[in-house]
């Protein structure tokens, strides 16, 4: 073995402990102390490849964006096909199937999305832009064929959506709360409901 090949073993070797580590612990949580203990890695050779537990969570969170933005990409042609609304709906819940079998990612997301390290929030946005890109563009696709409320425009509507999208998973946990156990079945229920209101709303309105 050469000691390139032995240098990327060693940098995997610490990247799947991190993996393991913000996959199953919140981000205060984890110390490269703990990294090191749990998975017998050598402080002298985390420190030679890694500066801090910040670079590893962020190498862990782009890892994980990746993935994402690949298996979205890949799905997301199949619901391009359908009309408005069960394309919008297909859309928000790709990221559910993603999850539901990859619970460490899962753990991973929401530490970068829903408990956002204060500090190292610009930098999880520039890694979030090509995800954020590819939902704009699949947006504006969708919007162009939807017949608008009276007085909303296309960009508004791409706003509202966008951010939908953003909020989603939070919406989503606490509109199943009361919903025990939880599966993936009644969670693409739960997500239809939610895309249905969230499009249509739910108050008719009159001239009272």
């Amino acid at each position: 073995m050469t000691q390139k090949e032995r240098q990327e073993r060693s940098r995997k070797e610490i990247f799947q402990a991190a993996m393991e580590e913000f996959g199953t612990n919140d981000y205060d949580q984890v110390t490269m102390e703990s990294i090191c203990t749990r998975h017998k890695i050598s402080k002298g050779m985390m420190y030679h490849y890694y500066s801090g537990k910040d670079e590893l969570f962020l190498q862990c969170v782009d890892a994980v964006f990746r993935d994402l933005k690949e298996y979205v990409e890949q799905k997301m042609p199949a619901a391009e096909q359908k009309d408005a609304f069960q394309a919008i709906k297909e859309f928000f819940v790709l990221r559910e199937y993603f999850f539901d079998s990859r619970p460490r990612e899962k753990r991973i997301f929401e530490n970068a999305m829903l408990r956002t390290p204060e500090h190292l929030a610009g930098r999880i946005r520039d890694l979030r832009r090509p995800i954020r890109e590819m939902n704009r563009d699949f947006l504006k696709k969708v919007t162009e064929s939807i017949k608008l409320r009276p007085g909303l425009d296309e960009k508004k509507v791409l706003r509202y959506l966008e951010s939908m999208e953003y909020s989603f998973r939070s919406l989503l946990y606490q509109y199943q709360e009361e919903q025990k156990p939880q599966d993936i079945h009644t969670m693409l229920e739960a997500a239809e409901e939610l895309v249905d209101m969230g499009l249509f709303g739910v108050v008719i309105r009159t001239n009272d």
